[in-house]
């Protein structure tokens, strides 16, 4: 398999990214549904955009300003039975992990991390 659709599908995700300017829940907010559930970084969703459930495509920000797109979990929710893909933008290793664990560990709605190669990145 070829590079280039790796690289075509983080390169739209840059453009996404770029999108994502608002914050509809800090770090620390609690999780609608799940009150003991808390954002681990900042989340929110590019305007126009729409994902499986609906909603607009997941959004997780971290503190790396300026690092951009650094990969994105699937997820399936066995409760809204869906698939979605969820962006992670500006996010070091260990807001990465905590992100994964909100996702599997709290939620319970798995996840795969589909990081951003360092080849992927230099397109």
């Amino acid at each position: 398999m070829s590079e280039a659709p790796c690289t075509r599908f983080f390169g739209n995700l840059d453009g996404l990214a770029a999108t994502s300017r608002l914050v509809d829940r800090p770090a620390g907010s609690r999780y609608p549904r799940v009150p003991q559930a808390v954002y681990p970084v900042d989340y929110s969703y590019p305007e126009s955009t729409v994902a499986a459930d609906g909603d607009g495509v997941d959004v997780f920000r971290g503190s790396a300003a300026g690092a951009g797109v650094v990969g994105v979990f699937v997820t399936a929710d066995p409760g809204k039975r869906d698939v979605e893909v969820k962006i992670l933008i500006d996010c070091i290793a260990d807001e990465i992990e905590r992100v994964r664990i909100l996702l599997d560990d709290i939620l319970e709605i798995g996840g795969r991390l589909v990081p951003r190669s360092a080849e992927t990145a230099t397109d």
